[in-house]
């Protein structure tokens, strides 16, 4: 708010005094033209706005991934993932692979591109290409060729890179995955969806650019270059960001337990690119852009989201959506526009000449003389494959009938499966309170100790009798935490003996729970009157107290039923 004060002044200063009201004037103007108030957040931004007409609101770009979506647009989402092979060396060269190693410490001849070298084909990456092609459900080509796609940077010294655009690996897979519709945790309700395959080819990635905006300079660091990727490229199959973040999440579980990738988006072993348009029902695709490299589940959600309403935005304002290549900035939760694509890129694809068909064999079809040595057999890579995420998921939820959230929660930390499928070898045992150890309680325990379900020093029958307690009832969820801890750091011990040293047994009876209740209220006149008033939430008001007073150890179904008898009584009085 702007206070003006008008005072009696000499003449050589008036003017010098209007001057600066009128530039304070002028500022506020200003910003007030810039400054508008967002309808979602009911604040001023000083950002870009997008009007919409039909709503009749203004919202900053700041807000838009939280508006919610309009039910009369449609949106397509296919992604191309990129991740890198877990080989030691690379996949044309014998240059290593670790991650981290001093800048351009790990560069062959080739990898720099130097005149007179030639790629030679590493086949662990092949066999890592098949193993994971087997597992997505692909269809594994006999025959693949290699291509060179042309173009120009930096940190590509060949200025092309050897790829499978045209006959790839493999085709045609398909991905399950469960997907959240609502809630959290083991209890939330899921679905099954699945996402189609188009393609797994393999590649080599390029180096890396390091910039010095300080200096104003870019500098290359070739470690990267020539590391060996499995470029998957989906159908448009998914509908929004989290749909899209679920599938990728479990692509990045079947890749690590298959040990092809080892999925460490931080470091870019795993990359997602997402292609994204929106249209309303019974009408063609709409323009697509691109969001390239974004580096988390989580931002794979906020990516598409944003970028869907965005385009909803401009649609909806009249404007028109430009085919374009963005990049998502996890700053500010927005993509930004890197470049657009109404000019194509002509990639100028040939055959690789210095690399023949890649050839896999079926191992009745070797030909005679063949080195074994010197060919991939599906067979034998078949052979490598375990059990799947999705195979062992639905074995469970079969046979011990539990909801599709547990299993998926299950399975996703390793070797809980193993252990719950022991616990549950005893016909009696309740797997609902099984579960809820596992996954409320044990599953903390391993993390907090840094440690595996495998390497748990618990013995099997003490959780065993842990998960029973549970069922019965006869013991709390905090005294479960600290006895797992005992547990942890003293697995000698029995249960029973630590709970009568520690004194954790529930509390059931009736009249201590009882006294307890009466002297809460007695000397909280303001809580007494609460619960009498409103008596049908008259137990959550007084559950913490009495927990309190009891150190968490009485029984609550005994608080409620006490807490009933006493306001019976005394609504009677």
């Amino acid at each position: 708010m702007l206070f003006i004060c008008f005072v009696y002044l000499r003449p050589t200063t008036t003017s010098a005094l209007l001057t600066s009201l009128a530039n304070m004037a002028a500022t506020i103007a200003k910003y007030a033209l810039t400054s508008r108030t967002c309808t979602v957040c009911k604040r001023l931004h000083r950002s870009q706005f997008h009007t919409n007409s039909k709503l009749k609101n203004v919202v900053s770009t700041d807000c838009i991934s939280t508006l919610p979506r309009k039910s009369e647009w449609k949106s397509v989402v296919g992604l191309e993932i990129h991740a890198q092979i877990a080989t030691k060396s690379k996949l044309f060269s014998g240059a290593s692979t670790q991650y981290g190693a001093p800048v351009n410490s790990q560069v062959s001849n080739f990898d720099a591109a130097l005149p007179g070298t030639l790629p030679v084909l590493n086949r662990k990456c092949v066999e890592a290409g098949v193993l994971t092609a087997l597992a997505l459900g692909c269809t594994v080509n006999p025959i693949s060729r290699f291509d060179r796609k042309h173009y120009f940077y930096a940190d590509l010294p060949a200025g092309y890179q050897i790829t499978q655009q045209r006959q790839p690996l493999a085709q045609n897979g398909r991905v399950d995955y469960p997907h959240h519709i609502k809630g959290a945790g083991h209890n939330s309700v899921m679905e099954l969806r699945s996402c189609q395959i188009l393609q797994l080819q393999l590649e080599q990635d390029s180096g890396k650019s390091l910039h010095n905006h300080c200096d104003n300079i870019s500098l290359i660091d070739l470690n990267r270059a020539g590391v060996g990727l499995m470029e998957l490229v989906t159908e448009p199959d998914l509908r929004d960001g989290e749909d899209a973040a679920s599938f990728v999440q479990e692509l990045q579980f079947i890749l690590c337990e298959i040990g092809t990738c080892d999925g460490r988006m931080q470091e870019g072993s795993l990359r997602v690119d997402a292609n994204i348009s929106v249209h309303k029902p019974g009408q063609p695709f709409g323009v697509r852009t691109e969001v390239k490299n974004i580096n988390s589940i989580r931002n794979v959600s906020k990516a598409i989201d944003f970028e869907i309403q965005r385009q909803i935005e401009i649609l909806e304002a009249g404007g028109k959506i430009e085919n374009e290549t963005r990049s998502f900035d996890a700053q500010i939760s927005k993509t930004v526009s890197m470049r657009d694509k109404e000019k194509v890129l002509d990639y100028r694809f040939m055959p690789e000449p210095n690399l023949p068909p890649l050839c896999l064999y079926k191992r009745e079809s070797v030909p005679l003389g063949t080195d074994l040595d010197s060919v991939v057999i599906v067979e034998d890579v078949q052979a490598c494959l375990k059990e799947l995420p999705g195979e062992t998921r639905k074995r469970i939820t079969e046979i011990y009938d539990i909801p599709l959230g547990a299993a998926s929660a299950l399975v996703r930390e390793d070797g809980l499966v193993h252990l719950f499928e022991s616990l549950m070898k005893k016909p009696s045992r309740d797997k609902e309170a099984v579960i809820n150890v596992l996954l409320n309680a044990f599953v903390g325990l391993l993390r907090a100790q840094n440690c595996k379900a495998s390497e748990c020093p618990i013995p099997l029958e003490s959780l065993g009798e842990i998960c029973d307690l549970v069922a019965s009832k006869d013991i709390s969820r905090a005294v479960l935490q600290k006895l797992l801890v005992v547990l942890f750091k003293s697995p000698q011990l029995g249960v029973t003996e630590i709970l009568d040293r520690e004194h954790w047994h529930i509390i059931k009876d009736r009249s201590i729970i009882e006294k307890t209740i009466t002297e809460i209220l007695d000397t909280n006149r303001a809580l007494l009157k609460k619960v009498l008033k409103r008596r049908d939430e008259s137990s959550n008001a007084i559950i913490g107290p009495v927990q309190k007073k009891l150190g968490g150890l009485a029984d609550l179904q005994t608080i409620v039923e006490v807490l009933q008898d006493i306001l019976d009584k005394r609504g009677r009085t």
